[in-house]
């Protein structure tokens, strides 16, 4: 048998990307700038967002890397690090953008911050420039502002990151890299427990749901677990139930994009009853399938549920 096919105040300047769905065409991000702007940050977000990463890739390699992406099976997105510790290869770096351009769609973002900023940044820090220990900071940076020049004008996207911190950059890159149907990336897990247990080490929000009737002394329900059909029926028959569903609910669908926002990669929320078999395993899968039904990423897991 044949097998089966699978289907303001911040200033920055760009050229709007093409948004693609969550599957989306192939596409390459090559990440640049002055030291000191953010572009180790700026790649942890692009990394976050699902990209492969790769920092300080040699230009003279950046043609080779562009052809393994077009033609990965499992690399549909990568961002790469290129900047001035390339060295007298730079130079090369025009020639080259035009060449894997016509084998990947490729975009450029460079990163840069005011004087002062930077400054500040290396005196925070105490690392070195990498143009060398021997000049000053104050004319390292304008050098490399000056090498730099070239790629800053070929650049599709400039973000200044003067007035940001850390969390506001990794939002901005999220805002403008995260495509359409994919700004749910977020896995949300749905799990049941028992307190007579503990609750989950890992939880994020726990919900006690030990108010809800008890299937437990229904002796016809005693046996089954929160998965099944009867069992549902019995406790989504209690108004309580019904409305706790609608309110966490609402709750959730309130957080969770400011989570995404805040760059979350993971949610686990935990449902607990006495026992963990009937009410909170019902909750948690009835909650799983309201959220799958809004977009996002669920999966379920029933910690304390008899095997």
């Amino acid at each position: 048998m044949p097998p089966r096919k699978t289907a303001p105040q911040r200033r920055s300047r760009e050229k709007e990307p093409k948004r693609a769905g969550t599957a989306g065409p192939r596409d390459l991000v090559v990440l640049t700038g002055l030291s000191g702007s953010g572009k180790a940050s700026a790649l942890k977000a692009f990394e976050d967002l699902g990209f492969y990463a790769v920092d300080n890739m040699p230009v003279a390699l950046v043609p080779h890397f562009a052809e393994l992406v077009a033609h990965s099976r499992d690399i549909r997105r990568a961002a790469l690090v290129v900047d001035v510790r390339e060295g007298q290869s730079l130079d090369k770096f025009p020639a080259i953008l035009q060449e894997i351009r016509r084998t990947l769609p490729t975009r450029v973002v460079f990163l840069e911050a005011s004087q002062a900023a930077l400054l500040a940044r290396f005196s925070e820090t105490r690392r070195p420039h990498p143009l060398g220990r021997e000049e000053r900071v104050t004319r390292a940076i304008q050098e490399e502002r000056r090498l730099l020049e070239p790629i800053r004008n070929l650049a599709d996207i400039v973000i200044d990151t003067t007035k940001f911190n850390v969390h506001e950059l990794r939002a901005y890159i999220q805002s403008k890299f995260v495509r359409e149907n994919e700004g749910k990336s977020l896995l949300i897990s749905s799990v049941s427990f028992g307190y007579k247990n503990g609750v989950p080490l890992d939880a994020d929000l726990v919900f006690d749901v030990r108010f809800l009737p008890n299937p437990h002394f229904v002796s016809e329900f005693r046996s089954l677990t929160g998965r099944d059909p009867r069992v549902e029926s019995y406790i989504l028959g209690f108004r309580q139930s019904r409305e706790f569903l609608d309110r966490v609910t609402e709750l959730l669908l309130f957080l969770v994009p400011h989570y995404i926002r805040e760059g979350k990669s993971y949610l686990t929320l935990a449902f607990g009853c006495t026992g963990g078999q009937h009410r909170s395993v019902m909750i948690a899968e009835e909650v799983a399938r309201r959220l799958a039904k809004q977009g996002y990423r669920v999966k379920t897991a029933h910690r304390d549920i008899p095997h």
